[in-house]
């Protein structure tokens, strides 16, 4: 798929527990006493090794993907040294998106300063412990997963406005599944009532992508729903495929999916294949943090 309008991909999240004192308590939860030793294994660790420290970082590199993704979109630059931490590593790609939909325009830009946002917030609450941002990519990545999902050689979402929304596709759904599965592993009230926040957000970001899909019609919810396919075999997990009257992933229950880090990892390093992997797709030389590398 070359540079046409009709075909090409994106991502997102919305601000919670403003204030310090939020913040304050997710701090002492998550860096303080037991809770602040993690362990250094190159392979991702069982859950019950697992602290609310590793939890956290592991979101905020999900996070540090959507805000540079979200950034370029509307800005045509990323996060600042301040917010990508010492060290951080470079991103390759993103450029500034003419919106020729004005509407489109804003939910672009509350979802690039929600995701910064939530960069923000995470940093503040891990103070010391908070991993800097890898080396992300947005142009390879894009074009190996469109390879991979059959839409095509190649897959620019900073083309046009269509193109941002199948590319924003590609992260809310996972960020959705990502804190879904990762709350069951945060022993701190403080740092799950912080988790169920930000997926609430990442819930409403998706349901406004999906929704604005299924507008568009053809031939962007057959791109979409080539991509939830993808997903489902890199990283496992039930997707909900994009029709006319159906929008919300969720399960007969009507609660939404959720994803174990070792299947998020095989998602954004977009590996399909069984076996441990540490590197590759949206994180070229992996995440920071104790979580970074697949379990199988």
């Amino acid at each position: 798929m070359k540079n046409n309008p009709s075909a090409r991909f994106q991502v997102s999240r919305r601000t919670f527990l403003a204030g310090a004192g939020g913040a304050a308590a997710l701090v002492t939860a998550a860096g303080c006493g037991d809770d602040a030793k993690s362990t250094t294994t190159t392979t991702a660790p069982t859950a019950t090794a697992l602290t609310d420290t590793d939890i956290l970082n592991f979101a905020l590199n999900l996070e540090y993907l959507e805000a540079e993704f979200y950034l370029r979109a509307v800005s045509g630059t990323g996060l600042t040294d301040a917010d990508a931490g010492s060290g951080a590593g470079a991103v390759t790609g993103g450029t500034q998106i003419v919106f020729k939909t004005p509407a489109l325009q804003q939910y672009a830009q509350e979802i690039a300063n929600d995701e910064l946002a939530h960069v923000r917030f995470l940093r503040k609450a891990l103070g010391s412990a908070a991993v800097s941002r890898p080396a992300i990519d947005l142009t390879n990545s894009f074009n190996a997963a469109a390879m991979a999902a059959g839409i095509g050689a190649s897959f620019n979402p900073f083309a046009d406005e269509n193109s941002f929304l199948v590319g924003a596709f590609t992260f809310e759904d996972v960020g959705v599944t990502a804190y879904h599965g990762a709350a069951g592993l945060l022993s701190s009230k403080t740092n799950l009532a912080a988790a169920a926040g930000i997926l609430a957000t990442e819930a409403y970001h998706a349901g406004e992508i999906r929704t604005l899909i299924t507008e568009l019609g053809a031939p962007y919810v057959t791109y979409a729903n080539q991509i939830s396919t993808l997903r489902a075999t890199a990283g496992g997990g039930a997707e909900t495929m994009l029709s006319g009257s159906t929008i919300v992933a969720a399960d007969s229950s009507g609660i939404s999916y959720e994803r174990t880090t070792d299947q998020v990892l095989h998602i954004v390093y977009l590996s399909p294949t069984a076996g441990v992997v540490s590197k590759g797709g949206f994180f070229p030389n992996g995440l920071n943090g104790t979580i970074k590398a697949t379990a199988s």
